[in-house]
């Protein structure tokens, strides 16, 4: 067994006002390994800053500045979320929602294609051989 020591004792986290929390079930079933970065981005920062019941009010605009990306990739990434169940929206209003009873199910990759426009590996492989690389690591 490890025994969990605390490494800067005068740094300990504590609670002292509104907080955002995501339950480690967001990992453990799978949600986390289902968005692109930027789902993930928004997603994070839905969660920072909605109130007690999820819910936040910040315009698109600011949104894009905060988080960092272009409006498209804001649509695509609050289109992805609510597609997977994880928000809602109305036009003006988000809400964090709780997480669906089951985690999401993989598609499985099938024929070189697909592996082809959706593998992590075999895109990056791609790419490095596009750039006269060696795709060797």
């Amino acid at each position: 067994m490890i025994a969990n020591v605390i490494l800067c004792p005068d740094r300990v986290r504590k609670i002292t006002g509104t907080f955002g929390f995501i339950e480690h079930r967001f990992l453990k079933d799978g949600f986390f390994s289902t968005l692109t970065h930027h789902e993930r981005s928004l997603y994070l920062f839905l969660v920072l800053v909605g109130d007690r019941y999820g819910l936040s009010f910040y315009g698109y605009d600011t949104i894009c500045t905060l988080v960092r990306i272009t409006v498209d990739e804001f649509i695509l990434a609050r289109d992805g979320l609510i597609h997977k169940d994880l928000i809602a929206f109305d036009g003006r209003t988000f809400q964090v929602l709780s997480l669906p009873r089951c985690g999401p199910r993989p598609t499985p990759l099938k024929g070189k294609k697909h592996m082809q426009e959706k593998d992590p590996a075999t895109i990056h492989q791609q790419i490095v051989r596009s750039l006269g690389g060696s795709h060797d690591h």
